[in-house]
């Protein structure tokens, strides 16, 4: 089995998870770094919880995160020397527009990421960039509702705009929005958003999702203009539901639980609402906020590919009263007994990322992109500070094979792959850090404590000689 000889093999960050350098360069303060460790971290995610600054009864990992702000050069030469071909990461938005709504960009903030890019480019990595992952300025949240308002979509192009335009040599591979379904689950993580009382919840995140898509449509139509060599993509939080039983009612609820994940990204690949999704919409006397040009754009201005995330797959039933679920990548899911699942509960399914791969592929009929696969465990190095992970390997190994089968076998056209968190970063689900998916191990614990010195795994050297070999060489 091998992959075309252009394939991009990588790893993936996120500057809210890695960067660190909160109140450096002129940045401002975002969302994202909002969110604390504990159990209030998820109400004020999903916007049931309103937090629009800090305290002192919290603890923010996203402030420091794994400092790649003052580690960038030593990071980049790690992910040279493994061989990656793509780095896929993100900008933070208020290191361009410290409070988003500003005239002309922040230079400082504009200059780290030229200095990013420049430092991939020595080592012949091409950065594939996402505009806005899990990322909105507090300024925004705070003027404007966040994406509730339509005003958004100005702010976006203008960030969307400034970023391929002084970026133009350097970035031809971009991502519009993270995972853009994560919008119906984490309202504020995904969309700045903070539920008011009485609001019609339903409505504030279909116009928000809405808003969203036009921002991606027009970000796709000025990406092109400006230089017409871009690719530009959209991502979603993937991963199949499996029906509980070959009961029709339990295939059905799959079929829906699949939709749900699958409509956003619909339009941005098709250009128009799907006919399912306007009759849900109708059924709950939910309207989208259509205004003169909005269907034009979608219409016109399509994702060139499609990327995702998978993690694992999920269980769905019909009967609502079953409750023995597990979390996986905050999608609580019936546990399915025929998978093992990671400390964290998450379910270890490598067919799955083949099912997802066919599943898109027939489902578009464009170009895919792994950008996120990853397995987060509790490293504990050992007497000489080394991380044997043969866990993460054999995660790993495994869903690689699956996904050569997709291209080998199947005829999936696929761009590349990116594994999650090639440095130890903070997870977005428990803001922990001790929940690692690195190839690179940074000492740093779940208090902010350590001396954030970084240190090749096992994996580091598997993962080296899988890209080297192209794929072949597995074990």
């Amino acid at each position: 089995m091998s992959l075309p000889e252009h394939f991009f093999w990588g790893g993936a960050t996120a500057a809210n998870q890695c960067e660190g350098g909160y109140r450096e360069g002129g940045r401002g303060i975002a969302n994202i770094d909002l969110l604390p460790v504990g159990e209030d971290r998820f109400a004020i995610a999903s916007g049931k919880m309103k937090r629009l600054q800090f305290d002192d009864g919290h603890f923010y990992p996203a402030q420091d995160a794994v400092d790649f702000y003052h580690h960038y050069k030593e990071d980049i030469a790690l992910f040279a020397e493994m061989g990656f071909t793509v780095f896929r990461m993100s900008v933070s938005w208020t290191r361009i527009f410290p409070n988003g709504d500003e005239d002309q960009p922040n230079e400082e903030g504009l200059s780290f990421y030229e200095k990013v890019f420049r430092e991939c480019r020595r080592y012949g990595i091409e950065p594939l960039v996402t505009i806005s992952h899990f990322d909105c300025p507090i300024g925004l949240v705070q003027k404007y509702g966040g994406w509730k308002n339509r005003r958004m979509i100005s702010f976006y192009e203008k960030l969307a705009v400034t970023l391929f335009t002084r970026f133009r040599e350097l970035v031809t591979y971009w991502i519009t929005f993270n995972e853009i379904n994560m919008i119906h689950h984490l309202p504020f993580c995904a969309a700045g958003i903070c539920f008011e009382e009485g609001e019609n919840e339903s409505q504030v995140i279909a116009d928000a999702a809405h808003y969203e898509l036009v921002a991606s449509a027009l970000a796709t139509k000025r990406g092109h203009e400006i230089n017409p060599q871009n690719k530009i993509g959209c991502m979603l939080a993937a991963g199949p539901y499996y029906p509980e039983s070959c009961r029709p009612e339990d295939y059905w609820q799959a079929v829906c639980d699949d939709r749900d994940g699958y409509s956003l990204i619909d339009v941005q690949v098709r250009g128009n609402y799907p006919s399912y999704l306007l009759k849900k919409y109708e059924r709950e006397g939910i309207h989208i906020p259509f205004a003169e040009g909005d269907q034009e754009l979608l219409r016109e201005y399509t994702v060139d590919f499609v990327s995702f995330s998978y993690y694992n797959s999920r269980v769905s039933s019909a009967d609502s009263s079953k409750k023995d679920t597990t979390e996986g990548n905050v999608f609580p899911t019936l546990r399915n007994p025929y998978l093992k699942e990671s400390e964290w509960g998450w379910p270890i399914d490598p067919l799955g990322l083949r099912i997802t791969l066919n599943v898109l592929y027939d489902r578009y009929q464009k170009p895919l992109f792994i950008v996120e696969n990853g397995f987060g465990a509790n490293d504990i190095p050992d007497e000489n500070g080394y991380i044997q992970d043969d866990y993460r390997i054999d995660y790993l190994r495994n869903h690689i094979r699956e996904m050569i089968k997709a291209v080998e076998e199947d005829g999936v056209e696929l761009w590349g792959y990116t594994s999650w968190g090639c440095i130890d970063l903070i997870s977005n689900g428990t803001g922990e850090i001790q929940k690692r998916y690195g190839f690179i191990y940074v000492d740093r614990d779940n208090k902010g404590e350590g001396s954030l010195k970084r240190s090749k795994k096992k994996s580091f050297y598997w993962y080296q000689r899988v890209i080297a070999s192209n794929g072949k060489e597995l074990d």
